[in-house]
């Protein structure tokens, strides 16, 4: 089993930002880690305290095929300094991949909280 991580932001605390941020970062999480829904155990999405106007887990329970998947939310700790309306995910995954294979995404300002991670067309 691994983990994968992965956070964005938005600019505004609207459901449908936060839907969108969470259905894109998601997405390519899937895509860029070469998932299907049956490798899933479990989703852990934390949001800062900023984001209040939807719950982010229902974009991914409403991913086709990925209905069934248990989906986690929780509000992150309020550090000073920290990105603002930032939306964090981490995803339990049954995959073979080795630590160093597996693909974490971060976008919009999320870059700035694991820039070791993060690919260069990302910061683009």
């Amino acid at each position: 089993m691994r983990a994968i991580r992965g956070a964005t932001t938005i600019e505004e605390n609207q459901a449908e930002q936060i839907y969108q941020a969470t259905s894109e970062l998601f997405a390519k999480i899937v895509s860029q880690n070469e998932l299907a829904p049956e490798d899933f155990v479990s989703v852990i999405i934390t949001v800062t305290e900023d984001i209040s106007a939807a719950f982010p887990a229902r974009a991914v329970r409403e991913t086709p095929g990925f209905e069934l998947v248990p989906v986690m939310g929780m509000q992150e700790i309020p550090v000073p300094g920290a990105p603002e309306k930032c939306i964090r995910m981490m995803c339990h995954v049954n995959i073979e991949k080795k630590l160093a294979e597996v693909e974490h995404i971060y976008l919009r300002e999320a870059v700035r909280l694991r820039p070791d991670l993060v690919k260069k067309e990302e910061l683009s």
